[in-house]
């Protein structure tokens, strides 16, 4: 076990669990603000196909077409200095217990409509 370390796979306001969108999903156990940077997601590195490393918190994020948050594109950071990276933040306020989403395509959908299809069902 690591006695002296300050590093945390999410934010302390953030956890993982069970999404109803798909299979887990990163949810806020606290309020939070409009504009709160929510942290990083990805590492820009070109050996990867993709080109980014995905980081735990990009790692459980689910898409919506309507999301509370979005995905910043940076060049830098405060401590870390010159990193392309990606981070979340808030679009919205976000309640304690919600699940934090960004709009985001990776794959073609078999069926574009799911999202309605899954509202009408609930």
């Amino acid at each position: 076990m690591i006695k002296n370390s300050n590093w945390r796979p999410l934010p302390d306001f953030l956890t993982i669990r069970e999404s109803k969108i798909e299979g887990l999903g990163v949810f806020a156990i606290k309020p939070l603000k409009e504009g709160t940077d929510l942290g990083m997601t990805h590492i820009f590195d070109p050996r990867f196909q993709d080109q980014y490393i995905r980081l735990p918190l990009g790692a459980f994020i689910n898409h919506h077409e309507i999301p509370n948050c979005k995905a910043v594109f940076f060049e830098e950071d405060p401590v870390l200095g010159e990193i392309k990276h990606i981070r979340i933040k808030a679009l919205s306020d976000i309640q304690k217990g919600e699940e934090i989403t960004i709009k985001y395509v990776i794959n073609k959908l078999e069926n574009p409509n799911w999202e309605h299809d899954y509202e009408i069902t609930q």
